[in-house]
């Protein structure tokens, strides 16, 4: 296949995973029954962004020119190591690998086993000639590359076991948000989403704020309430009772509206349930903060036109989760580094 003939195969894939299909309704039931954080809503919104950001042809096309891709494949093999903290979460790694001409030897996540493997069939379906691109395997063997995401814990081992191959090894990251205390509710509802879509699992979930020193928090408090219906989710509602409980026992200072609890702490990762903040008195004390924990932070979320961060990249409200093609984690360009492989 040439590059042409793979994003038109993918451009095919977004308009079948539009249309109805009551098979992939049963992989997500199924999906859901082996892993409770992924509900089917959950997984829709998944695939609904990656069917609007990643599938579109103008988009594809756009963002593909950029790139010097192989006029025909496969190339190198690259090994993928996918993690299981949201549904299809390296998806992105596979459009990348399968655009720029190179085929993806994948270990799934025991957390998501059912729906990639479904989606490859349908692609299949549609070019026979991507089934050359894509193995999905039990053990990575026989690569020349690796693409692997994981905790912080598990990259020290994947650094020493894959160091020896061109890699992009990812670690532990998460968003935060700049508020000015001038937002209005649709903003602080749109936050809401960056928060919570997918119980906040996700290195794109907003879990820490910075706010400002005179900041009131009765209107966040009273807008966040509006996703109560979470902790009707038991295995949120058991972290939320956890982690309120501990900030009980130890008498640390919070804020609870009855579906998340807030709790001042620089540390930029916080337990699901939870969201941290920090104050601030200046745009350049954030600016400083943001920038000395740069390697934690995925993308920083707040309004543009009241704030003044260069190089920040500064997501809207409610877009966190919607990455587009050119938005590649750890800000490490992913199709440059099949470039390298060429």
């Amino acid at each position: 296949m040439n590059a042409n003939e793979r994003i038109a195969a993918l451009v095919s894939l977004g308009e079948r995973l539009s249309q109805p299909d009551e098979f992939l309704e049963a992989l997500m039931q199924r999906t859901q029954y082996n892993n409770a954080w992924f509900t089917i809503e959950n997984q829709k919104l998944a695939l609904g962004a990656i069917v609007q950001h990643f599938l579109q042809k103008d988009k594809l096309e756009n963002w593909a020119a950029a790139y010097r891709l192989r006029p025909e494949g496969p190339g190198k093999t690259v090994g993928m190591v996918m993690a299981g903290n949201i549904p299809l979460v390296g998806f992105h790694d596979l459009v990348c690998t399968f655009v720029a001409g190179h085929k993806a030897q994948i270990k799934l996540s025991e957390k998501d086993q059912y729906l990639l493997p479904y989606l490859l069939k349908l692609l299949k379906e549609i070019a026979p000639g991507s089934e050359q691109y894509f193995e999905i395997v039990e053990k990575l063997q026989g690569f020349d590359a690796v693409i692997a995401t994981g905790s912080n814990n598990t990259a020290r081992y994947f650094e020493a076991y894959f160091g020896k191959y061109p890699h992009i090894i990812r670690r532990n990251r998460n968003a935060v948000a700049v508020l000015t205390g001038r937002e209005t509710a649709d903003e602080l509802k749109e936050l809401g989403k960056d928060i919570f879509r997918f119980f906040g699992l996700g290195c794109r979930n907003v879990s820490k704020l910075f706010l400002p020193t005179d900041y009131d928090f009765n209107a966040l408090l009273e807008t966040l309430h509006e996703y109560r219906d979470l902790v009707l989710h038991d295995k949120y509602k058991n972290n939320f009772d956890y982690n309120l409980a501990l900030v009980m026992l130890n008498r640390t200072p919070y804020y609870n509206n009855g579906c998340v609890i807030l709790q001042e702490n620089p540390q930029t990762a916080s337990r699901i349930a939870m969201v941290h903040y920090e104050y601030y008195d200046s745009e350049k004390e954030v600016h400083e903060k943001i920038a000395a924990t740069r390697e934690e932070i995925q993308c920083v979320v707040g309004n543009s036109e009241q704030l003044s961060l260069p190089d920040t990249g500064l997501v809207p409200f409610g877009k966190s989760q919607e990455p587009g093609l050119a938005d590649y984690p750890d800000g490490v360009d992913v199709m440059r580094f099949m470039e390298s492989l060429n």
